[in-house]
């Protein structure tokens, strides 16, 4: 993957990521957030990052809509994760999904949670983008399929 659209939290971002993380760590639901553990690819230590996992025919989904973020390049290192909420703790693999095939995962996770990421999506994609445009940003938003 060669994508390199990065939005790196900054000033209240890193305070609403905390507070959603806290939140989820304790059982809170916030829209669907959990408390995603990854292996950091460098220090060999565990990062902690708010996700929203996503339901799709069946499927379990992460995208990243700040693009290839770190927990994206430790996953891509190591499948390996924990999805948490409360006392629930998954262990989990997450596989990503071809850049060709993640059109309808982005739409779908666009529609229940673009009011919350749109700010930090690609220049000029928007939260309800057309085909084409979907199309052209395809390779900026990483996507895993959440497999136990």
């Amino acid at each position: 993957m060669t994508a390199t659209h990065y939005s790196a939290p900054k000033g209240f971002d890193n305070v609403f990521n905390n507070s959603v993380r806290w939140l989820a760590d304790h059982g809170v639901n916030l829209a669907g957030a959990q408390t995603l553990t990854v292996t950091g690819r460098v220090s060999g230590l565990p990062q902690s990052v708010p996700v929203n996992p996503m339901q799709l025919h069946g499927r379990e989904y992460l995208v990243a809509p700040r693009g290839t973020t770190q927990w994206v390049r430790n996953v891509r290192v190591n499948d390996s994760a924990e999805l948490r909420r409360g006392r629930r703790r998954r262990a989990v693999r997450l596989v990503e999904v071809d850049t060709a095939d993640r059109a309808p995962m982005i739409r779908a996770y666009l529609d229940k949670w673009g009011w919350e990421v749109g700010r930090f999506l690609p220049e000029g994609m928007g939260t309800e983008p057309d085909d084409a445009t979907l199309a052209a940003h395809l390779d900026d938003l990483p996507v895993f399929e959440i497999r136990s």
